[in-house]
């Protein structure tokens, strides 16, 4: 699907927008549908994390440097990172976030992360990588994609209702392939 305006370059194609744990994602579409449908869990009975440390420029298992902040969530936040190998790439990493270690919040996570790596679906951002930090943090590494929230992009470019609704309608396919992956997400909005 095509914008219908060619020369405005100012608005990217969206795969999705949906929040996720009460807080956008990052960029909702940056991360592509992929952290919408990664945790059907409520997190609100976790006890708030301390402050996160200044991770801006740590490198991650020698091959992910962080870059800054683009999303945060109940269990994790959500970096725009370099990945310096085997090849130089933009990504979107998701790391748990500091003093949301315990064993509930992991289990959560690796969830998550294997959720993740099952869906593959071209309105779903694809997960590249995982691991675990040299501090024993878990996290992983999905595709970057830039965008726009899909309300903000529709008004934008004052997208008809026929249009609107095809832009629905592939949304409605990413829903779809995730259900039937057994992956259900309670909080799209």
């Amino acid at each position: 699907m095509t914008s219908d305006d060619p020369e405005n370059s100012e608005f990217d194609e969206p795969k999705t927008s949906i929040e996720h744990g009460g807080r956008q994602e990052p960029d909702a579409l940056d991360a592509g549908l992929a952290a919408a449908f990664a945790s059907s869990v409520d997190h609100g009975d976790l006890v708030e994390a301390e402050a996160e440390p200044d991770l801006i420029g740590q490198l991650i298992n020698n091959r992910f440097r962080l870059i800054s902040k683009i999303g945060q969530g109940g269990m994790g936040t959500v970096w725009l990172a370099e990945q310096i190998e085997p090849v130089r790439r933009q990504v979107a990493l998701k790391l748990v976030r500091h003093g949301r270690d315990s064993r509930l919040v992991l289990s959560r996570f690796e969830a998550e992360r294997q959720a993740l790596a099952i869906l593959d679906h071209p309105n779903i951002a694809k997960v590249f990588d995982g691991g675990v930090t040299e501090s024993g943090l878990p996290f992983f590494v999905m595709e970057l994609i830039r965008g726009t929230p899909i309300t903000r992009y529709c008004d934008a470019l004052k997208l008809s209702l026929p249009k609107r609704l095809e832009l629905f309608a592939d949304v409605c396919s990413a829903v779809q392939h995730a259900h039937q992956k057994g992956i259900i997400h309670r909080d799209i909005k």
